[in-house]
């Protein structure tokens, strides 16, 4: 891998910018100080695979509506019909998401891992400090894949118009409103709301924040805060997590879906393809894709494998096994009552002191922000985020 040591900026002015969550619980540096080179060719290729595995993803989609394969990719029962209805209705819009993906450096080719759909991590880092850390280091900071800022304030915009271009933007507003949402006491998810109130404020909407617990639900009248009912509710929780832990909650939301009274980001759909499970089914309906690794519900023979729950975080509850079952890593956690999926393992690419680096592709339409995480063989919360720039030619 080419590498290149930059200087991170300090501490007093990640906090200005609204980044707190710097120093990792074993008080190391969360922010990496080299970042990853890439040439245009390889940005070009993490573009063009996010972007084809988001039409998989939805051909894949379709399927398991049509055959109703909820229960075999882990939904639970409660959120079946909200996952209906948004898959449905276009103006339930896919907000955006990230891919995790092996591969697309050195050579590597580029394997999907996982689809974070629903309530992906990094956006701060991916779409302000990148660009922060080039410009600190006297570096051309529009050299990088990253343009999410700019695609979440169009997509922000195809809510109202569910047309590719945002132009006409303007004859569909009429004082919308969104209201932000994450839970109380964690920095790092309320900045990430933040970050995103800011960018639909910018596009053209009305927008506030409050923490859920503020929120009020209506199943016949929709979503209040203050008394102020908003068209739009976004909430940085995830939709397996409301299922199990806010099972009225899960209730009162499909009911304001089937009365269209509000719209939820992400939509419940994107809760199929959250789900690891869901692997199995693109390697079924795309048998041996060269972005894809082969995953089962069994575990694979004669394989080097990974063993994940299928809504597991952050690299909990994790094995890795090699092709004669012996333990490669392995960690623990608090996901173990989830089914389990078997996933083919590759591979990361690594730096010269063993450290292994996984790509991250945001989507918000379209492919448009790329950054790292680095770490050992299993990714954890202690892994470091990377930033990136291509290398332009010199003509």
């Amino acid at each position: 891998m080419k590498l290149q040591p930059i200087k991170v900026p300090d501490n007093k002015f990640l906090e200005e910018i609204g980044f707190f969550w710097h120093t990792d619980p074993d008080n190391t540096p969360y922010v990496s100080d080299e970042i990853v080179v890439i040439n245009s060719d390889e940005a070009d290729a993490y573009y063009e695979a996010a972007n084809e595995l988001y039409e998989m993803f939805t051909e894949a989609g379709e399927y398991v509506i049509e055959n109703e394969l909820f229960h075999e990719i882990g939904i639970p029962f409660n959120l079946v019909e909200a996952v209906k209805m948004s898959w449905e209705n276009d103006v339930h819009w896919h907000l955006y998401g990230r891919f995790d993906l092996a591969g697309g450096v050195d050579g590597k080719p580029i394997k999907l891992i996982e689809f974070n759909a629903d309530t992906p991590t990094s956006l701060f880092e991916t779409s302000i400090l990148q660009w922060a850390m080039l410009k600190l280091n006297n570096m051309e900071e529009s050299h990088q894949f990253n343009n999410l800022y700019e695609a979440l304030g169009d997509n922000f915009k195809r809510l109202i118009t569910m047309e590719e271009s945002v132009e006409d933007f303007d004859e569909h507003y009429e004082g919308w409103k969104i209201l932000f949402s994450s839970v109380r006491d964690n920095e790092e998810e309320e900045s990430t709301v933040k970050l995103l109130q800011t960018i639909a404020t910018e596009a053209g909407y009305e927008t506030e924040f409050a923490y859920i617990d503020d929120v009020e639900f209506s199943g016949e009248e929709g979503v209040f805060y203050n008394d102020e009912n908003y068209e739009y509710w976004f909430k940085l929780i995830p939709w397996e997590d409301i299922a199990i832990e806010e099972s009225d909650l899960a209730m009162l939301l499909t009911q304001i879906m089937q009365n269209q009274k509000a719209i939820i980001l992400n939509p419940a759909y994107t809760l199929m393809f959250q789900s690891k499970a869901f692997m199995k089914i693109l390697w079924d309906l795309y048998p041996n894709h060269p972005l894809l690794l082969e995953t089962s519900f069994d575990p694979l023979e004669g394989k080097a494998q990974v063993e994940k729950r299928i809504f597991g975080r952050e690299g909990a509850n994790t094995v890795i096994v090699d092709e004669d079952e012996n333990v490669m890593a392995e960690t623990d956690g608090e996901y173990g009552e989830f089914g389990v999926i078997y996933q083919e393992y590759v591979e990361l690419p690594t730096d010269d002191k063993g450290e292994s680096y996984q790509a991250g592709v945001f989507f918000a339409y379209e492919g448009c922000g790329l950054s790292y995480r680095k770490g050992g063989l299993i990714l954890d919360n202690y892994s470091k985020f990377v930033g990136h720039r291509v290398e332009v030619e010199q003509v």
